[in-house]
């Protein structure tokens, strides 16, 4: 079986995924193609299949190929080098970029940090992310959501804005009360997963209607 045939792992497609994030901040991909690749890096299910959203970004090295050894000798020439972007480990994900909750509640507000990709796991039980005075790491954050029976609950700035479009619901609901795009101000959340019978919302501070109506 060749390389390109193996099975990758949640840890490969998280790890392609801090890569595409990385060409968005250095311009080489809109919002649009971001969110395609990430769609088919979310689904790939081979190496093959994931490297495909990689192979034409320069500098990036794909998943599970090892790097040419340096000759010992001078030799004959050879066919030509190995692409750019062959090379690297896959990098698992730090605890820190997992919230879990599972018949409870947990809320993050105030000065937190937050990583380019975040997953969020709650089980009977309400998440509640405030990003309006969080401390981004990048501009667009890639949030992968899986939920049963609870509700998520998402406030971010005014300036900010929501991509919902990638969230599955069964028996649940995913409600966008903030802009959509095109990205308007320094936070992009691209919001995909599964909602089963609960609930994904994302809105305003309390308050910020009001505050528009006084001008």
């Amino acid at each position: 079986m060749e390389a390109r045939d193996l099975r990758v792992s949640d840890a490969e497609r998280e790890y392609v995924g801090q890569l595409l994030q990385r060409a968005v901040g250095q311009g080489m991909l809109s919002l649009g193609e971001f969110s395609e690749r990430m769609d088919t890096a979310l689904a790939a299910r081979t190496r093959g299949e994931l490297n495909a959203v990689l192979y034409d970004l320069p500098g990036i090295r794909a998943v599970g190929e090892e790097p040419a050894a340096a000759p010992t000798a001078p030799a004959a020439p050879t066919a030509p080098a190995a692409p750019a972007y062959a090379a690297a480990a896959p990098q698992v994900i730090p605890p820190q970029n997992v919230i879990r909750a599972k018949m409870s509640s947990v809320t993050r507000k105030g000065v937190w940090h937050v990583p380019p990709t975040l997953r969020v796991e709650n089980w009977l039980s309400d998440v509640t992310l405030d990003f309006t005075s969080a401390v981004m790491q990048s501009q667009v954050v890639d949030v992968t959501i899986d939920g049963f029976c609870g509700s998520i609950n998402l406030i971010v700035p005014v300036e900010a804005t929501v991509d919902l479009n990638g969230v599955d619901t069964v028996g649940g609901s995913a409600t966008n009360k903030v802009r959509s795009g095109p990205q308007f101000g320094p936070l992009h959340l691209v919001v995909r997963g599964r909602v089963r019978f609960g609930s994904v919302t994302a809105k305003n501070p309390f308050g910020t209607g009001l505050k528009r109506l006084l001008g």
